[in-house]
């Protein structure tokens, strides 16, 4: 998605898109109100020279150069009020096609980028625009073109004195030029550091209880000092490289006087230019370089705008889950089958799963269970449409759920994972989160049956305790039941439990797996998790080792099979007596 500034702006400004000529054309205004008394003051001069003096000619300019300079400040402010409301509107449409799009994209493609970065890009850096934008559509138009007609009518007077009048700007522009060099590259390092010190941070703040708990706030702390003190020296050292070429282009180029002053006096004294001409020129001359200069000074802006949008592209142009608008088939149940499932994670490199054909009657109950990075979970995120396969297919009742649109196959699926989210609202809204507009009377039935009901009402405020970010006034088995009453409110017929109980305690575990089991009737179940007394009942065991099926059958039948699955149940057995005992 190659686009300049302009085409970017006008992408995200939507309906809005008008206000942006009509700042453009309050902004022409304006600047025309700021040159008019120039040439005005220009005119008053001559008639002094002709000896006019008639004190109403005077009065009349000298009222007309007032509502010149009135009509400058009443146009900058409309000119700047309608094009921030246009810039905020293009901002909200930025940060809004970013969600959606990141909604669509692949939950990988999400997790390796660094949630600092995102953080940075979403909040902070899209922030950091509003000014450009808001002043680069009507000023930039505006500063460039009056001065060159202003430019034309001193030519218009006298050529020469017209090139004088130009003669400082690019020695200013030379100065400018030195201040440019390396700037994309400078620019880019101030972007990375700043980025590094984001991520930075939020690792910090994350970890903040571990590296207290094993005492690493000094060493983890210094790591974030460096961080800092990086991100800021880029721009100390940017800026004190850019600081005398910058004070010599703002100081030089405005500075027309150095050359019309001498020059037209030359011309002045041989006759060549008359004094009023002379002192025309001298008036406009210092009035057409400060535009011209405002419109440079955006330069760096403008860069920095581009720069930031071209990490807008970046997201807009990740891969998506590809999904249909509308169902293209429809499922005959909610029967689950993988063909030759092959995947494997882009940041990786190496394929997880190799093969996996594996059929999941409607209405069953099955665990997937195996070592650590066996695949197990990639399976059932797989199986929730978090990922795409890289070959075969998940079909859903005889559909491949890509033939089926995004909103249409996340009504059929519920998917609670071991690190679940919660939004800092209260427990009431988290719930009402699987079922938009469901009644209070509702959210306390779901909550009842899934077993979280009583340490909801232990809580100061019941239903209404806010749960804080992420849930971070909820011990971590806590939000897990919280999350798995969500889930069950969405009441889908497709219900991925992924080691779901893995943060409860076996009292709390034992009320979560009866509700569970209560709320999953006639529902298509599975269950991955490492605690296999907790899945005996399981219409269906499949074991996964190394990204492939090792074995699968109910748990008496793998117990006669001996095998891994014999082995992790023997050494679940040993570790659950030893917790007993201790």
């Amino acid at each position: 998605m190659k686009k300049n500034l302009l085409a970017w702006i006008f992408t995200f400004a939507g309906k809005k898109r008008p206000m942006y000529w009509a700042s453009v054309f309050f902004a022409l205004l304006c600047v025309a109100c700021s040159l008019a008394p120039y040439i005005i003051i220009a005119d008053i001069v001559k008639k002094l020279l002709e000896g006019v003096r008639d004190w109403n000619v005077y009065l009349r300019e000298c009222a007309i150069t007032a509502a010149f300079w009135i009509g400058n400040a009443v146009f900058h402010m409309i000119s700047t009020t309608v094009s921030h409301v246009a810039t905020f509107n293009v901002l909200a449409n930025i940060r809004k096609k970013l969600c959606d799009k990141l909604a669509r994209v692949p939950l990988g493609s999400v997790l390796e980028i660094p949630s600092g970065t995102l953080k940075n890009i979403l909040i902070e850096r899209i922030d950091s625009m509003e000014t450009t934008l808001a002043h680069i559509v009507p000023e930039c138009t505006s500063n460039l073109i009056l001065p060159l007609a202003m430019f034309a009518y001193l030519f218009h007077i006298d050529a020469r004195m017209g090139f004088a009048s130009l003669i400082t700007l690019p020695i200013g522009m030379i100065s400018a030029c030195f201040m440019m060099r390396n700037m994309t590259e400078r620019f880019q390092n101030a972007i990375d550091k700043t980025k590094i010190l984001n991520d930075t941070a939020v690792e910090y703040i994350n970890g903040i209880e571990v590296i207290k708990a094993f005492g690493k706030s000094k060493s983890s702390y210094e790591k974030f000092v460096v961080a800092a003190k990086e991100g800021s020296d880029c721009f100390v050292e940017w800026m004190r490289d850019c600081i005398w070429p910058f004070t010599i282009a703002f100081v030089i180029a405005p500075s027309t006087l150095l050359a019309v002053l001498p020059i037209g006096g030359y011309f002045f004294l041989n006759g060549s230019l008359s004094a009023k001409d002379f002192i025309t020129v001298i008036i406009l001359s210092m009035s057409v370089i400060g535009p011209l200069l405002t419109v440079y000074a955006y330069h760096d802006d403008i860069a920095k705008a581009g720069v930031i949008f071209g990490e807008v592209g970046g997201i807009m142009d990740m891969q998506e889950l590809v999904r249909p608008q509308e169902d293209l088939a429809k499922p005959s149940d909610n029967s689950i089958v993988l063909r030759d499932v092959k995947f494997s994670y882009a940041s990786k490199q190496k394929e997880i799963l190799h093969g996996i054909n594996l059929s999941l009657p409607s209405g069953s109950y099955t665990a997937l269970v195996g070592p650590s990075g066996s695949g197990k979970s990639t399976i059932a995120r797989l199986i929730a449409s978090l990922w795409d396969v890289d070959s075969g297919s998940i079909e859903i009742g005889g559909v491949d759920i890509r033939k089926l649109s995004l909103e249409e196959y996340n009504s059929r699926v519920a998917y609670v994972s071991q690190d679940n989210f919660l939004f800092d609202l209260s427990i009431r809204e988290n719930i009402r989160l699987g079922k938009a507009g469901a009644s209070d009377a509702e959210v306390v039935e779901i909550a009842k049956k899934s077993g979280c009901y009583d340490f909801i009402m232990s809580l100061e405020n019941g239903f209404d305790t806010i749960v804080g970010s992420s849930g971070a006034h909820l011990s971590g088995g806590e939000r897990q039941r919280i999350a798995i009453a969500r889930a069950m409110m969405k009441n889908a017929p497709i219900v991925i439990l992924d080691e779901a109980t893995a943060y409860t305690d076996p009292e709390n575990e034992a009320i979560i797996q009866e509700g569970v089991s209560h709320l999953v009737e006639g529902k298509t179940l599975i269950v991955i998790a490492h605690r296999l007394s907790t899945i005996q009942d399981a219409d269906k065991i499949v074991v996964i080792k190394d990204g492939k099926i090792d074995s699968m059958g109910s748990h008496q039948e793998l117990l006669s099979l001996g095998g891994l699955y014999k082995s992790m149940w023997e050494a679940h057995i040993d570790a659950k007596d030893c917790e007993e005992t201790a």
